[in-house]
């Protein structure tokens, strides 16, 4: 288990009672188990205590951990029948960038989503989930595909942003970002984005535009990340903490901004204490989603951009306002590359 830097009191006293388990299996005469069950109770206190009020750079900092659930995760536990589907037909395969025909709950759908991947080797063949151009124009097909055979979409967002590197802009990383966002506006079939981790900047938007969207509780979802905003507010990337604070990027700032429908409950402490637990309230979360928007599903041609308003809000000649803020931060991150 890697504990994160505000984690360490919690660290030690976990630390403490792992090391009288390891002397009692050493010395079998030594019980020390009433002491041990003192920390135990201990160390759940401040688990509890520190998760209470966690700020927002401390939240980007759990949404980072590396033994979250990942998207091959979900998949494996949530999906049946997952047949992978690769490449764009235009340049190459982006392996950031997972999609396929799936099972949720016996009902095919399509699943797309971001891949970090989960030691060195794995987060190298994914560039650690950042998608470029190529990644962007697969789940362009896919999408066209699941529109054309009228199954929904699935979409779960972890990444940094888009791959800011100079094939990816030569190969137009920009344009293949707007395309993917116009892409889920456009498609006529029921679309659902849950961001499990990190929603960076353009390169969360291109996936996370849907009728219905939820982050997990302890996840972010930002035009930038607060090291980039603060390096160009204040030329200063140490002043992170105060840029996740006023980027408002936590689940909780989210729901009251009206930007996400839902906020999906973490194990205490976090994903990546209790990875079945989270996949399963992720699953449930889902199949409340899907089982509203395919109730009500739209008529054929008519994508997100055509559902009722949420709260009745509307921009200029009806569009939605989520379309508004979508676009917006979109053109705030195309200028800085995804």
């Amino acid at each position: 288990m890697q504990y994160l830097d505000f984690e360490k009191p919690l660290a030690d006293i976990e630390g403490k009672a792992e090391e009288l388990r390891a002397m009692a299996k050493t010395s079998p005469g030594m019980d020390v188990s009433k002491e041990a069950e003192a920390l135990d109770r201990k160390a759940d206190a401040a688990l509890r205590d520190l998760y209470k009020n966690l700020t927002a750079w401390q939240k980007c900092q759990v949404a980072r951990h590396p033994d979250r659930p990942h998207c091959l995760d979900y998949i494996e536990q949530l999906f049946t029948e997952f047949t992978s589907l690769a490449g764009d037909r235009a340049f190459a395969d982006d392996h950031a960038v997972i999609g396929g025909l799936a099972r949720f709950n016996d009902q095919p759908v399509m699943v797309i989503g971001h891949e970090k991947g989960n030691d060195t080797k794995s987060r190298i063949q994914r560039n650690f989930g950042m998608a470029r151009p190529e990644g962007y124009r697969k789940a362009i097909r896919l999408m066209d595909l699941a529109d054309r055979f009228r199954i929904p979409v699935i979409t779960l967002i972890d990444t940094a942003g888009a791959y800011p590197g100079k094939g990816a802009e030569e190969r137009g990383q920009a344009e293949a970002i707007a395309r993917s966002t116009e892409k889920c506006l456009s498609i006529g079939v029921p679309l659902i984005s849950v961001v499990i981790g990190e929603g960076g900047s353009g390169g969360a938007v291109a996936f996370a535009t849907a009728n219905r969207v939820a982050m997990l509780e302890h996840s972010v979802y930002s035009v930038i990340s607060p090291e980039g905003c603060a390096s160009i507010l204040w030329k200063d990337a140490e002043k992170m903490r105060e840029a996740a604070e006023a980027l408002r990027l936590t689940a909780q700032d989210l729901q009251k901004l009206g930007i996400i429908d839902r906020i999906v409950k973490e194990p205490l402490g976090g994903a990546q204490r209790s990875p079945k637990e989270a996949v399963d309230a992720v699953g449930k979360a889902i199949e409340a989603m899907l089982g509203d928007l395919t109730a009500r599903s739209p008529r054929p041609g008519q994508g997100p951009a055509a559902e009722v308003p949420r709260h009745g809000v509307q921009g200029p000649r009806g569009v939605n306002a989520r379309v508004i803020v979508t676009i917006a931060g979109l053109m705030g991150s195309a200028g800085r590359r995804g």
